[in-house]
């Protein structure tokens, strides 16, 4: 029952942030910004989360989960409602950086209590669980804020958008009654982040999902600027970017059974290479039609790259350091999410969006090649200990 109720907070909560995560955008774009501009809000999103989330997650396995899910839920519901308060971009700076620290709180929450849990042989499905309520709110958020974004405005947008966090606050203060009692840490961790980097599984595991965070990143920050530059509607922009979920929501379904087929680290691998096609289709469309089964295709890419990396960190940390180990992954994460708006917000003014994507597609193709040379190393390393 206890994986339930974190799906469901999880769901909640990023109902409202992936909402907000398209209404920024066009909020900034028909408020007079350029793709620059809207990249430096964009990375307000990630810029305190990039440093607080090690040691967020060092005081999680010491002090429990309880204070980043309340703090979690709260503080999107607040970054919300005061868009609602006052509808201005100096207002949204403030709200998009609460929103960027807050859902990093209710990530480490809900991801390390999804593994601490569970057994070893249970963690793929609650990841996969877990995975699945964020996917579906990724679904519903973009799909419901473009409709009201057309038919009521940004403010009450935004109020909208708010009211889901109110149950997710109340469920999470109530987290004594259905908790049970996680120690994540046993024992007084030793060392440092860089003997966590030590450990090659986890330091690739790092990498993979940096670059697939990344290829996310671009997606959402640069859809709604691409779909504004050709006079679509927020509604067709929304429903564009809710194509990208439903595929998000069908890889996950099936991810477990793929898993057992592939292996985590494989799957990973060839994410990265599918996510690279997408990007590499993007600049050749530009009806809406195409452009959400082009966005279908990516999401089956990067739709595996947070379950997979979540049960790879998880299961390659040190014990009584989980919590630490997904603050790692969430750090990496976030320093795209930081540089990448600002990155390809520039490169997007000067050199046009076709460059933005293929850059991406590239760096996608790179990354699972690095990734196949890691794996032929450690089949390698395997036979050379069986022959020996």
């Amino acid at each position: 029952m206890t994986i339930y109720i974190i799906v469901l907070l999880a769901f909640l909560t990023h109902v409202g942030f992936a909402g907000a995560r398209l209404a920024v955008p066009l909020f900034a774009v028909d408020h007079g910004a350029t793709p620059f501009v809207v990249g430096i809000v964009f990375s307000l999103f990630a810029a305190f989360p990039m440093v607080l989330a090690l040691p967020a997650g060092r005081m999680s396995d010491r002090l429990g989960f309880k204070l980043p899910l309340v703090f979690g839920t709260g503080g999107v519901f607040a970054g919300l409602f005061v868009m609602f308060v006052v509808p201005s971009m100096a207002m949204l700076y403030f709200s998009v950086t609460l929103l960027g620290i807050a859902f990093m709180a209710l990530q480490l929450a809900t991801q390390t209590l999804a593994g601490a849990i569970a057994k070893r042989e249970d963690r793929a499905r609650n990841f996969s669980l877990l995975s699945l309520g964020f996917a579906l709110a990724n679904f519903v958020g973009p799909l419901l804020t473009g409709y009201l974004i057309d038919h009521a405005g940004y403010a009450w947008t935004f109020l909208w958008l708010s009211i889901p966090l109110l149950v997710a606050t109340i469920v999470s203060v109530m987290a004594d009654r259905w908790l049970p009692p996680v120690q994540a840490k046993s024992e007084a961790a030793r060392g440092g982040m860089f003997d966590l980097l030590k450990i090659p599984a986890l330091r690739n595991t790092l990498i993979a999902s940096g670059i697939v965070s990344a290829a996310w990143d671009v997606y959402q920050f640069l859809m709604p600027i691409y779909g504004r530059s050709l006079d679509l509607s927020a509604t067709a922009i929304g429903v564009i970017m809710s194509a990208f979920a439903i595929s998000i929501v069908l890889v996950r379904v099936f991810l477990p059974m793929a898993v057992r087929r592939a292996g985590e680290a494989e799957l990973l691998t060839y994410a990265m290479f599918v996510a690279a096609a997408a990007f590499c289709l993007f600049p050749l469309f530009e009806a809406p039609w195409t452009l959400a089964l082009v966005s279908f295709l990516l999401g089956i890419g990067c739709g595996c790259g947070q379950p997979l990396s979540m049960t790879l960190i998880f299961n390659a940390s040190p014990r009584g350091r989980m919590g630490e180990a997904t603050g790692m992954r969430i750090t990496v994460n976030q320093i795209t999410h930081f540089v990448i708006p600002l990155l390809f917000g520039l490169v997007g003014s000067v050199a046009g969006f076709a460059t933005v994507f293929l850059t991406n597609a590239g760096g996608l193709i790179a990354g699972g090649y690095m990734s196949l040379r890691n794996h032929a190393a450690v089949r390698k390393n395997d036979e050379h200990g069986k022959t020996d």
